[in-house]
């Protein structure tokens, strides 16, 4: 059964690739990967904003070295040193014809957990796609530690969608979705083509991870991610990367594939989690004309700003009072206090005269922002 389509394509949507989709183990797939630019390149004419997780650098390090497959450390590490350039020369070629360029972003879990990291990251992805860069993610297998791994790419690109506020996680993979049991053991195993909530029922049909091919991850996995997805307010699509233009097809609901509700929109999930979940470590005091301007959707500039308190770092949350000190906002901020205290009344055009660099115009930027 094919996933239902989409109502309205994505304003911006991650697609993640598994190593089996990606290289044979010795090469890349030079022939999937032009059919999934191309794809790319579809959504994006149509006005959607594509990021991509790719799996593939430990594999394609692998055969260039004459590696066998090890859990030892220091061998997948090398094997990834070696493997990301072939894996972004690959993903160039394939997106060449389209005009379109490649932009690599290397994370480990430090990047989507560290609030400072996380708007680093958010900024980044934020000024590539602005630029009209197709940004190509993959974990930092080469120098994360184990601690600090997030271990597969299907929770990697679940936190990627996490940060970039996609409205949509696609996992494309060698399985076309969720079934009630494993279908290559029982014939009566039936496909599910929605699902409204991750139940510890449908979390059970799961069963465990499959580590038998050229990745790390199974359906358990994917489910996880979408778990995780579900909660920033993105839906997930789980299907197979088979066949040609499998990514137009499966968001066409002309593929088999199991499609995962999300639980709000990213915007809310993102602004709940910033106004019930962080305890603002700073104060900033404005005056009434900021106060106005946030009312009316704007951003919080220094020049409104009349008294900084407290100790707090960049990407902490601080709250925002008027000049009564009422509580009319909080958000995360882009700069620390003694930052903050040094651009007091400062216009955006004076903020790198005074400190020598500019993260910006905004103290918070109003995506950060949640009015009380």
């Amino acid at each position: 059964m094919t996933a239902p389509p989409l109502r309205r394509l994505p304003r911006r949507l991650v697609v993640k690739l598994g190593s089996s989709l990606v290289t044979d183990g010795q090469g890349p797939r030079a022939r999937f990967l032009a059919d999934l630019a191309g794809d790319v390149g579809h959504l994006r004419a149509q006005g959607s904003e594509v990021i991509v997780v790719s799996s593939g650098a430990v594999a394609l390090g692998r055969g260039r070295l004459g590696l066998s497959r090890s859990q030892r450390l220091d061998q997948k590490q090398a094997a990834a040193a070696t493997g990301q350039p072939l894996l972004m020369q690959a993903w160039a070629e394939a997106f060449a014809p389209l005009g379109l360029v490649t932009a690599q972003l290397l994370l480990t879990a430090a990047d989507t957990e560290d609030r400072r990291a996380f708007l680093n990251a958010r900024g980044t992805l934020a000024a590539l796609l602005k630029a009209g860069a197709v940004p190509v993610i993959n974990e930092n297998d080469s120098t994360a530690t184990a601690e600090l791994r997030v271990g597969d790419n299907d929770r990697l690109s679940a936190r990627v969608a996490q940060l970039a506020g996609a409205e949509l996680l696609v996992l494309l993979s060698d399985v076309d979705g969720l079934y009630t049991a494993d279908p290559r053991l029982d014939r009566d195993a039936t496909h599910i083509a929605e699902v409204s909530a991750l139940t510890p029922e449908i979390m059970a049909l799961a069963g465990g991870s499959d580590r038998s091919g050229p990745g790390t991850g199974g359906m358990r996995t994917k489910l996880e991610a979408a778990r995780i997805a579900a909660a920033a307010g993105c839906a997930t699509l789980i299907g197979s990367g088979a066949g040609e233009r499998p990514l137009a097809r499966l968001i066409g609901g002309e593929a088999r594939g199991t499609h995962i509700d999300a639980q709000g929109n990213p915007v809310r999930a993102y602004k709940s989690w910033i106004a019930g979940t962080l305890a603002p470590l700073g104060t900033l005091r404005i005056d009434p004309g900021a106060v106005k301007a946030l009312g009316d959707g704007g951003s919080l500039l220094p020049a409104g700003v009349l008294a900084v308190d407290g100790a707090f770092s960049r990407g902490d949350c601080v709250a925002v009072q008027d000049g009564e000190g009422r509580e009319v906002a909080r958000g995360l901020s882009r700069y620390d206090a003694e930052e903050a205290v040094r651009l007091i009344g400062a216009k955006g055009r004076e903020i790198a005269g005074r400190l020598g660099y500019s993260r910006g115009d905004a103290l918070i930027h109003r995506d950060d922002l949640v009015l009380g």
